[in-house]
């Protein structure tokens, strides 16, 4: 008895092993592609290849009950939409062994083997993901645009994916082929994100992965799963089988059409199709969303009032929007900048010079005509000045230190139009990111002051450097016998700027009663010149003891000069200390900077995390510390 039960054990692990088991075998079809027009279902059916199907014999169901199904081959007829975006890993890393001339190959045999309705489109990705061909049924312009790719460093994977999910649209069977041999090397898309979006818009994703293996497979099945697609792994020379092994399957595919119940309106339901062969049936099974398929007609459809979703606003509306405001803050910027009068003719010159000595209405018309805007803008501006005479006063010492033209209403103006003219166009840069707008908005504040201060050092250093030569030239015209003034007035005539200009205002407001030794401060004071402090006290104590004014200012400005060369000595001494410490104080910023551009993940920790925080904070104030001590060490006073 035993010995019967042992046989009977064996004979039944040969059949199971030998014989063909019925139902396995059956269901090895796949559906791909479920869609409803309101009266008709359309399933599209992957079959397996070098299977013939007797397409006149299909069966059909939907929720258990039966469907008056038809089948034919999905190439002969256009009623479902097929589009495949091959997303191509262009990374430096496919150059090795000729994977990147395989894959061209590859795609090029795909492109000639998948069905003309099928239209294929190009998204790649390195350090920069870009969609090279929209979908197309060109397969000439598809051909042109794989043999035109190039390599470059990084693999933004994930958002390459994502892109190609977004390129392939919303209607119809949308299909991913993949093709990568590394993983991501950063991106603001993860793993997570990229599977979501893959699951939501319910796109097959199939991965040819080259060269991968153990842990670097598992984001590639991931995305895969998600996209109720397979992981295909293969080398360079395999490549080429690889894809027409996925141009035969949309070659293949069965599209079924069956009429709807008329009581049937669920979104979800479980389809099943049953197609008979030689040997055992083709079935194929799914629980799938049916979706509506996309009408050509209602494109053209303008929007109505009784539309309920209304009209959307274009994303593109946004950026011209606030490129308009840009534009018409910079114009009001211009347009309340001074215009500089042109010449006056002779004729024009005796009429003003008539029109003041006869006091008649007729001065009126010698005047430039108003801009009603411009004046309503700076009486606005002046009225916020005389309730805070403090900024008035800075603004006026400053426009005056820089030799700008500018009155503190106008330039009051000036700076709130680029405060704004900023914060537009960090949101056109930022493409409407409020971050980027605050940023150079912030940026915004700071530049005219900046800019003033620059043109006030700029001016100072060509007033030192020329103050020594004037020095000598009104000691020289004193020693010929002329007075102060007249020494003055030679300056006026012959001196470089700005210390002819400057000294011009040291004559009128002596000429209307000012002392010239308080003229003469007033203008060390603007420049916060120490020379010219000295040469001042010079000359006001020689006009109170009496001496010999030319000698004395020969004397100051041969110090000046000697003094001049000693401070150029110490900065040639004193230069490879200044350089370090800017390339010291100038690398942290510019770093984060560039990682922010080009990597900005790696950089959330340090905003996000509590202990990021932390570091920043420590880091910003210990980084400022060191930048006080190095500007203390290498400044040095002659």
């Amino acid at each position: 008895m035993a010995a019967r039960r042992l046989f009977l054990l064996f004979a039944a692990l040969v059949a199971a092993v030998l014989l063909p088991a019925a139902a396995a075998s059956a269901e090895d079809g796949t559906i791909t592609h479920v869609e409803s027009s309101g009266e008709d279902l359309r399933v599209l059916v992957n079959v397996p290849p070098g299977v013939e199907v007797d397409l006149a014999g299909v069966s059909a169901t939907l929720d258990g009950g039966s469907l008056n199904a038809t089948a034919s081959a999905a190439g002969t007829v256009s009623s479902v939409k097929r589009v495949t975006i091959l997303a191509i890993d262009t990374s430096r890393s496919m150059a090795r062994s000729g994977r990147f001339a395989a894959a061209k190959d590859a795609a090029g045999i795909y492109l000639d083997s998948v069905p003309r309705d099928v239209e294929v489109g190009v998204v790649t990705f390195d350090s920069e993901v870009a969609v090279a061909l929209s979908p197309t049924t060109d397969r000439d312009a598809a051909r042109a645009v794989i043999n035109s790719l190039d390599l470059r460093r990084d693999t933004l994977l994930y958002d390459g994916v994502s892109a190609a999910v977004d390129a392939a649209g919303e209607d119809g069977q949308r299909t991913v082929l993949l093709l990568s041999d590394g993983s991501d090397t950063g991106g603001s898309a993860t793993l997570d994100d990229v599977t979501g979006v893959i699951e939501s818009t319910e796109t097959l994703v199939d991965v040819v992965s080259l060269g991968q293996s153990g842990k670097a497979l598992a984001p590639l099945r991931a995305m895969a799963d998600a996209g109720n697609g397979r992981v295909i792994e293969s080398t360079g020379p395999a490549l080429a089988e690889a894809f027409r092994t996925q141009a035969d399957l949309l070659a293949g595919q069965v599209l079924i059409t069956a009429p709807l119940p008329s009581d049937f309106d669920a979104r979800e339901a479980t389809v099943e199709v049953i197609l008979p062969t030689a040997g055992e049936p083709v079935v194929a099974r799914a629980l799938a969303s049916i979706q509506e398929a996309s009408s050509t007609d209602a494109v053209d459809v303008l929007p109505t009032l009784d539309s309920p979703a209304g009209w959307a606003v274009p994303g593109w509306l946004l950026y011209v929007g606030i490129g308009v405001s840009a534009i018409g803050l910079v114009s009001a910027a211009v347009l309340l900048v001074p215009r500089a009068p042109g010449p006056m003719t002779i004729a024009e010159r005796v009429e003003a010079y008539s029109a003041r000595t006869s006091g008649s209405a007729e001065r009126s018309l010698a005047k430039p005509p108003t801009e009603p805007v411009m004046d309503q803008a700076r009486a606005a501006a002046a009225g916020v000045l005389e309730r805070n005479s403090g900024l008035n006063e800075r603004l006026m010492r400053r426009l005056a230190a820089a030799g700008s033209e500018f009155k503190p209403s106008e330039w009051l103006l000036v700076h709130v139009a680029v405060v704004f003219g900023a914060g537009a166009v960090g949101l056109l840069l930022g493409k409407g990111s409020i971050l980027v707008g605050l940023l150079f908005l912030v940026a915004g504040v700071f530049l005219p002051p900046i800019y003033l201060r620059f043109r006030t050092s700029r001016r100072r250093r060509a007033f030192d450097a020329a103050l020594p030569e004037v020095l000598q030239l009104i000691a020289g015209a004193l020693s010929a016998g002329l007075s102060l003034a007249q020494a003055i007035d030679t300056v006026v005539r012959e001196g470089p700027e700005p210390i002819a200009s400057e000294f011009k205002r040291v004559l009128v407001e002596a000429r209307i009663g000012m002392p010239l030794e308080d003229a003469f401060e007033g203008v060390a004071d603007r420049f916060q010149s120490k020379d010219f402090a000295w040469s001042v006290m010079a000359i006001r104590i020689q006009r109170q003891v009496g001496g010999n004014l030319a000698e004395l200012l020969t004397t100051v400005a041969s110090t000046m000069r000697e003094r001049a060369y000693l401070r150029r000595q110490v900065r040639s001494l004193s230069a490879e200390g200044r350089l370090s410490a800017m390339i010291l104080c100038g690398l942290p910023p510019v770093f984060a900077l560039y990682l922010f551009l080009t990597n900005r993940s790696f950089l959330a920790p340090l905003v996000t995390d509590a202990r990021g925080l932390v570091l920043s904070i420590g880091g910003s104030v210990w980084m400022l510390i060191g930048v006080f001590w190095m500007s203390r060490m290498v400044k040095v006073d002659v």
